[in-house]
């Protein structure tokens, strides 16, 4: 139970990448005082998670509404994840990507540190997948929901000491770990990929 709810854990942080988040907030957030840091902090992770919590109740209906099958959806979801984590292992980075998306400093709130830095397309397809009702219990997806929760708050928490963390592992580091947490997000994603395939073939055979 302990090493599912660790794989689980690390795949959200892994997705979500709270410290490749951090340069993306100090460049978002250098033209404000510490309080208005802090608050832009806050509001930015309840609103990914707000965002999150959206898709985890909505995308199971939508993709129901749309008779797409689990199969389909393991497949194309395992796709999209697999082309979201090359872009962290060898694109220019996570950091670096999203900071060249601040045109409005009145509004980073929700773009860019919400929206796509925490709440990214990759973090809201993998919820969608980890609450799948076809494979996942009630219990599972509330579970799943709560490590959600509990990744936003590590994320709050990162963002509200970024200026030391980025002090203690530097602008490089950060840029490694986000490529590393790409090569677990590939990982999956090839796994989901994999486990669509079989259960096509063995429904069509």
């Amino acid at each position: 139970m302990w090493v599912f709810l660790l794989g689980k854990f690390l795949f959200l942080f892994a997705v979500i990448d709270p410290l490749g988040s951090v340069p993306v907030y100090l460049e978002a957030t250098k033209e404000f005082d510490d309080l208005h840091k802090r608050k832009i902090a806050i509001r930015a992770c309840f609103l990914a998670f707000g965002i999150l919590l959206f898709f985890i109740v909505v995308g199971q209906l939508i993709l129901e509404g749309m008779a797409v099958s689990l199969d389909a959806f393991q497949i194309s979801g395992g796709v999209i994840l697999f082309l979201f984590a090359l872009t962290m292992v060898f694109g220019e980075g996570k950091p670096e990507s999203e900071k060249h998306l601040i045109q409005d400093y009145r509004h980073v709130t929700i773009f860019p540190v919400a929206i796509p830095s925490i709440a990214s397309p990759g973090a809201i397809m993998a919820v969608v997948l980890l609450t799948d009702n076809s494979l996942y219990s009630i219990q599972e997806q509330a579970t799943t929901t709560f490590l959600t929760l509990l990744v936003v708050l590590l994320t709050m928490s990162i963002l509200l000491a970024a200026n030391m963390v980025q002090k203690r592992i530097g602008a490089y580091g950060i840029t490694v770990i986000s490529k590393v947490m790409g090569l677990i997000l590939a990982s999956y994603a090839v796994q989901s990929i994999l486990s669509g395939l079989k259960d096509f073939f063995q429904v069509a055979a």
